[in-house]
C-alpha cells in the first residue's frame, strides 16, 4: 500500500513542545580511542522491478533512538557550557556562543569557522522553533540558530571539515574521491540544475568540495517527498533516472485531520463506558482518522526528493555526489541505495557515494575524533562508544 503524506513535507529533529523541563547535567566519562581502517563505498545498481515507499516507515526506531542518545549524551557534554533545553519528554539540547567558542562546536573548528566570514553566514539561519525554546539567562536577545541544535547534521558536517587538518589530509581526500587540488569547501553551496522549459533550480547543496556534492544526514527521518510533477520537470530526469525504479508515494492534497477535528463524528464529550476503556477510545480515534485518510485526495509522488534532486545537481554540475549518514541510520542507506539503483546513467552511477560518520572518524585528527565520540557517539567502525548514563533505556 502506498503511504500519503502531506505535500512537501519534511520531518525532522524539532522536538514537539510539551511542559517545561529542568536541564539537568551530568558527570562527562573518559572518551576511549580506537582507529580502524575503511573505504569508501562506491555503490552500483542494485534490484530492479517497482518500488514502492511508506515515508511514514522512517519515522520509527532508528532515528528516534539515534535522537535519544544525543540527547543523554548532550546532557552530559553540556555541563558547564552555554545551553538551554527544549521543552517536551525527549528535549534537545541547544547551545550558545560564549567567550569565542560555541558548546556546539569542537573548538579549534569554531575557530576556524569565526575567521572565515563565508562560513560565518551558516549562522544566519534562525532555529524554525527557536520560537519555542528557552531564552538563554546570558544573552536573552539572541535568537537561537540551526547551527545551535545538538541534532544539526550542518553543524556536525561542519564540524569536521572546518577542523584544521582535515581538508588538508590526504587520506580524506582518498577516502572522499576528492581531487588532490581541491582546496576550498562551500557550505550551503548554490546549485543550478536545469528544469525542462529552460529555468534552474536554485537548490542548496550542504556542502561542496573540488568535484564533490555532499549531503549531510544525522537525525533527520527520511529524504523528503514532492509530487511527481515537481520532480519530472527536470530536463535531465528520464536522462539520469529510470522512474519506474524509483520509490512511489501517494501525497494527501489537504492537511491531515486529528480525530478531534472531525467535529461530526468525535466530540470530548464522549464518555467511556468503563474505566479501562482508554484503548477503545484511541481505537475510536484511530479508525476515524483512518477513513478520513482514505477520503483524502491525493496526487502521485517521489520519495527520497533530496537525493533526486542532488544527483541531478552533480549530473548537471560534473560533479560526484556522496551522501554522508550515521551507521546507526541503516534506513537512510537503504533508501540511498533505492535511489542508486534507479540510476540509469552509468557515468553518473559510479559518480554516487555513501560513507557513514563512523568510517571517516578513522581519518581525522585525534583530538576531533574523541570530541566526535564524546558529543555524538561517534567511533571507528568495530569499537564501541564511551557509555552514557541512561543508554540502557535504549535497549
Amino acid at each position: 500500500m502506498l503511504s500519503r503524506v502531506s505535500p512537501g513535507h519534511t520531518r525532522n529533529s524539532a522536538t514537539q513542545i510539551e511542559k517545561p523541563q529542568r536541564a539537568r547535567h551530568y558527570a562527562l566519562g573518559a572518551p576511549e580511542q580506537c582507529s580502524a581502517r575503511s573505504s569508501l563505498r562506491n555503490t552500483g545498481l542494485r534490484g530492479s522491478g517497482a518500488h514502492e515507499l511508506s515515508c511514514d516507515r522512517m519515522l520509527g526506531g532508528f532515528a528516534s533512538a539515534l535522537r535519544y542518545e544525543l540527547m543523554l549524551r548532550n546532557r552530559q557534554y553540556a555541563q558547564g557550557r552555554l545551553h538551554v533545553e527544549s521543552y517536551g519528554e525527549f528535549p534537545v539540547i541547544v547551545y550558545g556562543p560564549e567567550n569565542g567558542a560555541h558548546g556546539n562546536f569542537y573548538e579549534p573548528a569554531y575557530a576556524a569557522i569565526s575567521g572565515e566570514p563565508m562560513w560565518m553566514r551558516r549562522f544566519d539561519k534562525i532555529h524554525a522553533q527557536g520560537r519555542f525554546l528557552p531564552k538563554s539567562l546570558e544573552d536573552p536577545g539572541r535568537r537561537w540558530r540551526e547551527l545551535d541544535s545538538s541534532m544539526s547534521s550542518d553543524a556536525l558536517l561542519m564540524n569536521v571539515f572546518c577542523a584544521p587538518g582535515v581538508t588538508d589530509s590526504v587520506a580524506v581526500k582518498r577516502l572522499l574521491g576528492v581531487d588532490d587540488e581541491a582546496d576550498e569547501v562551500v557550505f550551503g553551496w548554490k546549485a543550478r540544475v536545469p528544469l525542462a522549459k529552460g529555468r534552474f533550480d536554485r537548490t542548496e547543496v550542504d556542502m561542496r568540495w573540488g568535484n564533490l556534492l555532499v549531503e549531510a544526514k544525522l537525525t533527520e527521518s527520511d529524504f523528503q517527498c514532492r509530487e511527481a510533477a515537481l520532480v519530472e520537470a527536470y530536463r535531465d530526469f528520464e536522462v539520469v533516472f529510470d522512474p519506474a525504479l524509483l520509490p512511489k508515494i501517494e501525497m494527501r492534497t489537504r492537511r491531515r485531520r486529528e480525530a478531534v477535528e472531525l467535529a461530526e463524528e468525535f466530540t470530548q464529550e464522549w464518555e467511556p463506558p468503563s474505566e479501562d476503556a482508554g484503548e477503545m477510545a484511541r481505537a475510536f480515534q484511530a479508525e476515524l482518522e483512518e477513513r478520513a485518510d482514505r477520503e483524502q485526495p491525493t496526487v502521485s509522488g517521489y520519495g527520497s526528493y533530496q537525493l533526486i534532486r542532488n544527483v541531478l545537481a552533480a549530473y548537471s554540475a560534473g560533479a560526484s555526489f556522496c551522501v554522508i549518514h550515521d551507521e546507526r541510520r541503516p534506513d537512510l542507506r537503504e533508501a540511498w541505495f533505492q535511489v542508486m539503483a534507479a540510476v540509469r546513467n552509468a557515468e553518473m552511477r559510479v559518480r554516487c557515494r555513501v560513507l557513514t560518520w563512523q568510517e571517516l572518524a578513522t581519518v581525522v585528527p585525534e583530538g576531533l575524533r574523541e570530541f566526535l565520540e564524546v558529543k555524538y557517539g561517534i567511533v571507528a567502525p568495530g569499537c564501541e562508544a564511551s557509555a552514557v548514563d541512561g543508554a540502557g533505556d535504549l535497549d
